[in-house]
């Protein structure tokens, strides 16, 4: 073996990383949010985690991109710490599967068919296949089952590259000798957990043995603690992304650190006691890459087996090493932790948008109470919401300007586009409730009512706007673009309403039957309310556009209000809604 050869085995390694990265980064990018929506729906309990943990990571082939989501997740407050336990088990038994998939390499046999099973062999051919996706398909979803086929091909070349600069090793007497300090097993646990924390990759460790089992050199005394440091190794991800988060976020960290050195402490001392016990026959037998891929579950499956009856323990275990919470601040908004899975950060922002639209709801049904029985704690409240709005507003449409510099999927860009018109909308919507707000105030200081006809006038007005702001802020939650075309009409007939009321104002002006400062206040009402109610059409809107292959503003009102539904529909709110 000369210097080349140690050159290959770089450039091997770069190729394994790369191919693991680009595959694991599209997996996530195909995902999506559906990743988030799951880790936060089906962790009720440990053994669903752990099921769940496994999936996850099977599908993205990347057990440190599961927990990197996790500490992002519990930063954010969306999911809880006791909830992450299963999942960071279940993730470490799902890596396993790449161990499986490289061990095929080592397959032996003049059958055709069992070379095909070999992954040099069949890996050009998905290589083929995802550049002809890549530069031949228009859709992004199949560009992205290129760039994972194309990831698949490039690690596998790269894992050949690492087997062939490994391969003249095991004619190197000095080799023999070098391997010989590997029998002992605490040693063999600091080498596996140094080199994963290096390269930051289990998988590419886990590899780079396999390569060098296809030597015959390696024993299974020496691999096996190998294995165990490598588990060690792969929480240096999860160390690195707590750096700067709150402690709860921190804790996650702590609960994947100690599961593998608990799980890596016991497997040793029983590894090493039944040797001695024992005297293991298999010790000094030569472990080739099916050998070490075995080895790596079963390890994976017994401390998971271990340690999952001890889930409170583990947590126990993490909040005492990591003490009280953050006086200040408890929960971070919008971890730019889950910019490493841009699926994540979407979906996050989407639930944080909707609850821009509950705050928006909140505040105009409140200050439209306030007109009729007014109180100093829904001003509060009103007021509070409309800072709160303003914070989501400046936040959120920086994050989601971050996230589409991440290479998201193009359901993402989507996404990010309607949210960011629908921030816009609802913050709106909050300066509107504060006009009213403002206006049922000087209603008050200054004594005034409005007559009887014009209160229940603006009653009605009230009751189609409440119905068609809650039928906007459902019809965005649910993403439903049936619910939003429902909106288009009603806010035509708030259109309608409000010209009536200022008509009938008019005359009521020009009988004496009410004041010119009183006029002044309901105008500002009406035109308050009118607003409110372009916002609501907006956002139904944006839901409509991001599902119709995103038609323009302008043409699809065109077409809607030249449609027939869209008469019947008005004729209907007119009836509802109908002025006394």
């Amino acid at each position: 073996m000369d210097i080349f050869s140690l050159f290959t085995l770089c450039g091997g390694l770069a190729f394994f990383l790369y191919g693991m990265t680009t595959m694991s980064k599209s997996l996530e990018k195909m995902a999506g949010g559906r990743l988030e929506r799951l880790l936060k729906r089906m962790t009720s309990n440990p053994m669903k985690g752990l099921l769940l943990g496994a999936g996850i990571t099977i599908a993205i082939q990347s057990s440190s991109a599961v927990t990197v989501m996790l500490v992002g997740l519990v930063n954010s407050g969306v999911m809880e710490l006791g909830q992450t336990i299963g999942v960071i088990m279940g993730s470490n038994v799902g890596t396993t599967l790449t161990a499986w998939i490289l061990s095929l390499t080592g397959i032996e046999s003049e059958s055709i068919l069992l070379n095909m099973l070999k992954p040099e062999n069949f890996s050009p051919l998905f290589a083929l296949a995802g550049i002809l996706l890549i530069m031949a398909s228009k859709r992004q979803r199949r560009r992205d089952v290129g760039r994972i086929l194309i990831g698949f091909a490039i690690l596998m070349y790269g894992m050949e590259l690492m087997k062939q600069s490994v391969s003249p090793l095991a004619e190197m007497p000095g080799f023999a000798d070098l391997l010989t300090a590997f029998n002992n097993p605490f040693l063999g646990v600091i080498v596996g957990a140094v080199f994963t924390g290096v390269i930051q990759s289990s998988a590419a460790s886990v590899g780079i043995l396999q390569a060098l089992a296809l030597t015959g050199s390696i024993t299974y005394g020496m691999a096996i603690p190998i294995i165990m440091g490598q588990n060690i190794g792969t929480c240096v991800t999860a160390l690195i992304s707590s750096i700067g988060v709150s402690r709860g976020a921190k804790r996650v960290s702590v609960i994947h650190v100690s599961f593998n050195v608990i799980g890596s402490a016991v497997g040793l001392l029983l590894f090493c006691g039944g040797d001695l016990l024992f005297r293991f026959t298999f010790m000094d037998a030569a472990v080739g890459a099916v050998g070490i891929a075995l080895c790596h579950t079963v390890f994976n499956v017994f401390t998971t087996a271990l340690l999952l009856p001890f889930s409170r323990q583990l947590e126990k275990l993490a909040r005492s090493a990591v003490k009280e919470e953050d006086k200040t601040s408890q929960v971070a908004f919008l971890d730019p932790l889950l910019m490493r899975t841009p699926g994540a950060a979407v979906s996050e922002c989407t639930a944080m948008t909707c609850e821009m639209g509950a705050l928006a709801w909140e505040s105009l049904r409140a200050s439209l109470s306030q007109l009729w029985d007014y109180s100093a704690e829904a001003e509060t409240c009103i007021v509070e919401n409309e800072d709160k709005l303003d914070i989501y507003e400046d936040r959120l449409s920086g994050y989601l300007v971050q996230i589409s510099q991440h290479g998201v999927s193009m359901e993402d860009i989507h996404t990010v586009s309607r949210l960011l018109h629908a921030i816009g909308d609802f913050e709106r919507i909050g300066d509107h409730a504060l006009n009213i707000q403002e206006s049922a105030r000087e209603l008050k200081e200054k004594g005034l009512s409005f007559s009887g006809p014009a209160e229940a006038e603006l009653k009605v007005l009230q009751s189609a706007l409440e119905d068609i702001l809650t039928a906007a802020v459902t019809c965005f939650e649910e993403d439903d673009p049936g619910a939003a075309k429902a909106v288009e009409p009603l806010e035509e007939t708030i259109d309608q309403l409000t010209d009536e009321i200022r008509a009938r104002h008019i005359r009521r002006l020009q009988s004496g039957e009410c004041t010119i400062q009183l006029g002044f206040v309901l105008n500002d009402l009406l035109t308050n309310m009118e607003r409110v109610s372009d916002h609501c059409s907006n956002i139904a809107v944006c839901v409509i556009e991001e599902r119709e292959d995103h038609l323009e503003r302008h043409a699809y009102l065109h077409d809607v209000k030249a449609a027939g539904e869209f008469t019947e529909s008005l004729d209907r709110d007119l009836e509802k809604y109908r002025l006394p």
